[in-house]
């Protein structure tokens, strides 16, 4: 069972830094840490990590104090190593130890403006210019940056952190544990207008937005709001920056989408998929449970089946790439040509 440490400390020992991640020790247990570094920046007092085998031309060389290996490779390391099967995943824990942001003690600064009916924890920090509405509720240890908006009537669980300027629609549910970025909005309106007469007519969207625990919501995503139903966002889902979610998506559970993404109107994303950046997913359709989804792709129609999915073009040397658009105009007489050929060689 990893141990517990304290973050910001500073520095740490080899060997608490070992207990702290569960990984087997090889080398001098007193080894002081102080930072965390690539394996071509590294100096004594830092620690480094090793999972792309792109990167083991380095570990020779290395002058760290030591390195996160898997176990094939710890005895390539010249100096100390924390053995683990997975040291991508320990050296994401391991940040955690180095991370400074800072974290503000709890209290409303003396700019924000609290309605009378909003209950807002003790224990949460309110900073500058913030606005928490009437009947809204704001959890214990959740940090809400200068100049955030909390609607009317909306919540926010416990141990949330809101970067400057994220706003909160009216009647959204956060959970707890969420972290949102910069510019974020949560619960503006769907795009819904109903066609008449060459004018459109504005759906008011009744529905609310359901974020759930643990989800990362990057800087300048958009989440809307439901028509009827809510748009859901299940636990354990990162949004990287600049994503629209339309209105009534439901994304499930621990998926990972990356930024420019756009999702349209009711599209449902199941479990643990992830979506390449630049994507495009239509509305009105079903993704499964494990679905990979390439870079730039354009998802048009449902995907049933587990597996990756892609339908971005790679990137081609210009004079290669100007030749294939001649052929992509092409393809549809030459088709019918060769229907043409097929049907006469068959008489």
């Amino acid at each position: 069972m990893a141990a517990d440490l304290v973050a910001g400390v500073g520095s740490y020992t080899l060997q608490q830094i070992a207990d702290y991640l569960g990984a087997e020790l090889r080398g001098d247990p007193g080894t002081e840490i102080r930072g965390l570094a690539t394996l071509e920046g590294a100096t004594g007092s830092d620690l480094s990590f090793l999972a792309n085998p792109a990167y083991r031309k380095h570990l020779s060389d290395t002058q760290a104090g030591a390195v996160i290996v898997a176990p094939q490779v710890a005895g390539d390391c010249p100096v100390n190593v924390l053995v683990l099967d997975n040291p991508y995943l320990g050296f994401a824990r391991v940040t955690r130890l180095f991370d400074d942001r800072p974290w503000p003690d709890a209290g409303v600064h003396a700019t924000a403006v609290i309605a009378d009916s909003a209950r807002v924890d003790p224990s949460a920090s309110v900073g500058p210019n913030c606005v928490v509405g009437a009947d809204a509720v704001v959890g214990a240890r959740t940090v809400l940056g200068a100049g955030t908006v909390i609607g009317d009537r909306s919540s926010v669980g416990e141990d949330c952190y809101f970067h400057p300027r994220v706003t909160i629609a009216h009647a959204v549910r956060i959970g707890s544990r969420v972290i949102i970025h910069s510019g974020a909005v949560i619960g503006s309106d769907g795009f819904g207008f109903a066609p008449d007469g060459g004018k459109w007519e504005k759906i008011a969207q009744i529905g609310s937005v359901v974020v759930g625990d643990d989800v990362e919501i990057g800087a300048n995503t958009t989440v809307d709001r439901g028509a009827l139903d809510d748009t859901v966002i299940e636990d354990g889902v990162i949004l990287d920056n600049q994503i629209q979610i339309a209105h009534n998506v439901r994304i499930g559970a621990y998926t990972a989408v990356a930024g420019n993404t756009a999702i349209a109107g009711t599209a449902r994303i199941g479990r643990n998929c992830t979506i390449g950046g630049q994507s495009g997913i239509a509305g009105h359709l079903e993704i499964a449970d494990n679905v990979h989804v390439g870079g730039m792709s354009m998802v048009i129609g449902d995907i049933r089946e587990p597996g990756a999915y892609a339908s971005g073009t790679g990137s081609l040397p210009m004079a290669q790439w100007k030749k294939c658009v001649v052929r992509f105009r092409q393809l549809e007489d030459i088709a019918r040509r060769l229907k043409a050929l097929e049907k006469k060689a068959g008489e």
